[in-house]
């Protein structure tokens, strides 16, 4: 595991990297690789959600589940993908939303997501590495210890951030989110093309709202 943690972020929760269970899937990483497995995202970008998005700036949090697992996918902030990479499904989706939700929105030939990050969105998936070609290949070696103490943390320091949770397994995140410290929490069912045939997401219009909150609170609003 590669890449330093941004300072803010390693004041607030940097400590975690030392915890036996950090030391462990530092271990179980390497035993990939030496395995001769492909792993998404690249070691200098997994942390890229908290490097490009620092604790101090953090305004509004989207929690997915782990990285994409097709080649030059993942780069480390969710539902995000590279450059000249397809926009995935499920991203689509959150276009479309967009685009009735925000006046003016046109949705984008890129699924870059970098924009939204440096504004304060923390696009944090609960696990930050997979195997190639396997989706949650790596879930429950250690990493939502580490990402829930992010979003525990955020909760419990910080007050006005906005927690967009689409899908169950978000929303199983709301247990971590402190109810005194004045945070929006915005829930529909996931956006992947699956979910949202059942209804909920379309329509849901989590962006406006979440920028008629941020304006409330005098914060800058996101241009999505």
């Amino acid at each position: 595991m590669a890449g330093e943690l941004e300072p803010s972020w390693q004041k607030a929760i940097g400590t975690q990297l030392t915890e036996p269970y950090m030391l462990d899937l530092k271990n179980f990483l390497v035993t990939e690789k030496d395995a001769g497995h492909v792993t998404y995202p690249k070691n200098k970008e997994i942390f890229n959600a908290f490097n490009i998005t620092p604790f101090d700036n953090v305004k509004v949090v989207i929690i997915g589940q782990d990285p994409y697992h097709g080649p030059n996918q993942a780069h480390g902030l969710s539902f995000s993908v590279r450059e000249g990479i397809a926009v995935p499904p499920s991203l689509r989706n959150i276009y479309k939303e967009l685009a009735t939700d925000i006046p003016g929105f046109n949705i984008p030939q890129t699924g870059n997501l970098t924009k939204w990050a440096e504004q304060g969105v923390l696009l944090l998936n609960a696990t930050l590495t997979v195997r190639a070609a396997t989706a949650g290949s790596h879930q429950k070696k250690g990493w939502e210890k580490f990402t829930d103490a992010a979003i525990k943390t955020l909760s419990d320091e910080k007050t006005g951030i906005v927690f967009i949770l689409w899908g169950a397994y978000a929303q199983s995140k709301s247990a971590l989110i402190n109810p005194d410290n004045n945070h929006l929490i915005i829930k529909s069912t996931h956006p992947s093309p699956l979910a949202v045939s059942h209804g909920g997401f379309f329509g849901s219009r989590p962006f406006s709202k979440t920028n008629d909150f941020l304006k409330k609170l005098g914060k800058r609003e996101i241009d999505w």
